[in-house]
């Protein structure tokens, strides 16, 4: 079907006129193709001939604004600057002022580190009130900010968690028992826990998480964030909220304490999410569950997670959760795999003499648990023999925790015995007064065994003081050993170092084109030593005199350092010099000159100390060994690569300055 041509709308020139006639064949095209939509009745498409143009690169952007400093007033800031600023926006606000803030306000002395407390407990805070305590956290920064029972609302709490996240007013925030801060309110509280790096502590007890609000609060954990300690006591967390929560939780690094009691946690889907975390999570350091409904099945999945806690979990509290015997199987099998698990609180469980019995065995190839507690679990003496068998066991449990049981004279007295073989264990906590017997003496041995039992353990406590004293002891006692082992200092023990450490220069090595260098100066080396042993044969005649000689190579105790001129063994040389020179490239050298007029000039190699190895890498024992003297008709070339050099002079002191000149150029010498 053909289409007429479209009159093209006027245009600036022969550009429009191009567009319009592209628009018309880009028309007919859609026209004929099989997919194209269908032209409306009259035959006729409107023009779409439609321009886009967009301002130069120097008109895009008008002008830059620098975000603003959320520091800016709290620059060398008072406390009347607070009070009248608080004052001020409460006026302003036509808000009531807050009189136990001003109290504290005027209290506050050191403004410039973060002030441990804010404390707003109690009062009602609405939204206005909220708003004036800005001029508060812009100016002041704290460790505590409690908000507990202040009754917010959401306006008033996303304000005030707004106003935290910006300033980083807290590191621990209180916002418990605050029930209508809503979704606002959860959502606003999400962003300060995610953009927050101070926050550590949150506690947001009696503080209801909803279906709604628990998205945002996962999101946050799972994300990003600072929190090391959250509490959501009485949160109404059953169901999806500690599912979407325990789901964050294991990507989450950096939380360390949870604590979810009074939830009404069941013991299927809640248990099974919890045995889940602790399966994922191997940071998480404390977990408290008591006043919850975990029973027998819930225990099963969370023990399940348990097993894989290599590190991590230390203190897992299960304090009335319904639990019986059958949960304790379930636990005993769990606890020989955990290696970190260093608190287990299993009170008010009615877990019977039955369950201590299934527990008995697991906590005795546990070798973690240090504190247990079994308070209210319904034990009687038969029971107690159970677990003085555990005590008897365990070479490192510190606490147990028997309170309210039926514990009476043949149980005290298992608990007793237990205590002569354990040492380890420095509180055992038993109810203070004597249970009841059919024979009245009994009653007064129940005394004496629960006396004996606390002598028990106050003996351990002495025990572990003196162990520990003990340890000091030794440590300190170590210390003198190391101190002998370490090197002596120079003046004491008379060592002569290197040259290149006596001038504060490190001893070079040999550089990437130094070959040729480090050849001649070995030979000129080795043909300098054969020089010193042939005049040490000539004048010594055995090794003692030639070791009195030259002292240089085995120093005396008496000497005092690289100072000395003339060692005590050999004869004053009042003329001899000693002259440290500095050559680009080769470090510090040390020139040794004496007058020839000398009696029996002796050449003088130094050396770190006996024993060590001479510069060119030879132990000075060598020395001693070399072939024997050339003939007198050769010369001994003097130089060596290493950092110090013993020159002598055979002729005048007048050629002093020709030999600084040589080793400052860096000039091979010349023979003497």
């Amino acid at each position: 079907m053909e289409i007429p041509p479209q009159e093209a709308p006027p245009g600036p020139g022969a550009d429009a006129d191009a567009d319009a006639e592209a628009e018309a064949e880009e028309a007919s095209a859609e026209a004929e193709s099989p997919t194209g939509t269908s032209p409306p009745a009259d035959g006729r498409l409107k023009a779409a001939a439609k321009r886009v143009t967009f301002p130069s690169d120097e008109d895009i952007v008008s002008g830059a604004v620098e975000p603003k400093d959320p520091w800016r007033h709290a620059q060398n800031v008072t406390v009347d600057e607070v009070i009248s600023a608080y004052r001020q926006a409460c006026q302003k606000l036509n808000c009531r002022q807050i009189p136990k803030l001003l109290r504290q306000l005027q209290e506050f002395t050191d403004l410039e580190q973060r002030i441990n407390c804010l404390d707003l407990k109690g009062e009602k805070l609405d939204y206005k009130t909220c708003e004036a305590l800005e001029e508060v956290f812009k100016r002041l920064q704290f460790k505590v900010v409690d908000l507990e029972q202040t009754n917010l609302d959401e306006d008033g709490a996303s304000a005030l968690f707004d106003m935290i996240e910006y300033y980083e007013s807290a590191t621990h925030l209180n916002i418990s028992f605050n029930k209508h801060i809503g979704t606002r309110g959860w959502q606003a509280a999400a962003h300060m826990m995610r953009k927050t790096s101070c926050l550590q502590y949150l506690d947001a007890r009696n503080t209801p998480l909803l279906d709604h609000s628990a998205p945002f609060v996962a999101r946050a954990l799972r994300i990003r964030s600072s929190l090391a300690v959250l509490h959501l006591e009485n949160a109404s967390l059953s169901g999806r909220p500690l599912m979407l929560l325990a789901t964050a939780l294991k990507m989450n690094m950096n939380l360390r304490e949870l604590y979810l009691a009074d939830n009404k946690l069941n013991g299927l889907q809640d248990s099974a999410q919890l045995g889940n975390l602790l399966k994922f999570n191997c940071s998480l350091q404390i977990l408290d569950l008591r006043n919850n409904h975990v029973l027998d099945s819930g225990l099963a999945y969370i023990c399940e997670g348990l097993k894989e806690q290599r590190k991590g979990l230390v203190t897992l509290v299960l304090w009335n959760n319904q639990l019986t015997h059958t949960g304790m199987a379930f636990l005993g099998m769990a606890l020989p795999h955990t290696q970190s698990l260093e608190t287990l609180n299993l009170g008010h469980n009615p877990i019977g003499n039955e369950g201590v019995r299934n527990l008995k065995n697991g906590l005795i190839s546990n070798r973690s648990v240090l504190r247990l507690g079994l308070a209210s679990t319904k034990l009687t003496c038969e029971g107690a023999v159970a677990v003085a068998e555990f005590i008897a066991e365990s070479p490192r449990l510190l606490r147990l925790d028997l309170r309210e049981n039926e514990i009476k004279t043949g149980g005290l007295m298992a608990l007793s015995l237990a205590l002569k073989v354990n040492h380890s264990l420095l509180r055992l906590d038993l109810d203070r007064e004597p249970k009841k017997e059919p024979v009245k003496s009994f009653i007064e041995t129940q005394k004496a065994l629960l006396a004996e039992i606390q002598n028990g353990c106050k003996r351990n406590f002495v025990l572990v003081r003196e162990r520990e004293e003990k340890q000091q002891l030794q440590l300190s006692a170590s210390m003198p050993e190391i101190t002998i082992t370490a090197p002596q200092p120079l003046e004491e023990s008379g060592e002569l170092p290197a040259v290149g450490s006596q001038n504060g220069a490190p001893r070079p090595g040999p550089g990437p084109d130094s070959d040729s260098d480090s050849d001649s100066d070995r030979e000129e080396q080795e043909e300098e030593e054969e020089d010193q042993r042939n005049q040490q044969r000539d004048e010594g005649g055995n090794d003692q005199s030639s070791l009195a000689s030259c002292p240089a190579l085995i120093p005396s105790t008496d000497s005092l350092g690289p100072g000395d001129k003339s060692p005590p063994s050999s004869p004053s040389s009042p003329t001899e010099q000693r002259i440290s020179v500095s050559s680009p490239g080769r470090g510090h050298k040390t020139m040794d000159i004496q007058d020839p007029e000398s009696s029996e000039a002796q050449p003088q190699l130094e050396t770190s100390q006996a024993g060590q190895p001479l510069p060119n890498g030879l132990k000075p024992e060598f020395a001693l060994a070399l072939p024997p003297e050339p003939p007198p008709g050769l010369e001994a070339k003097g130089g060596s690569c290493s950092l110090e050099h013993a020159l002598h002079r055979s002729q005048g002191v007048s050629k002093l300055e020709e030999l600084l000149l040589e080793a400052s150029q860096e000039a091979p010498r010349d023979t003497l």
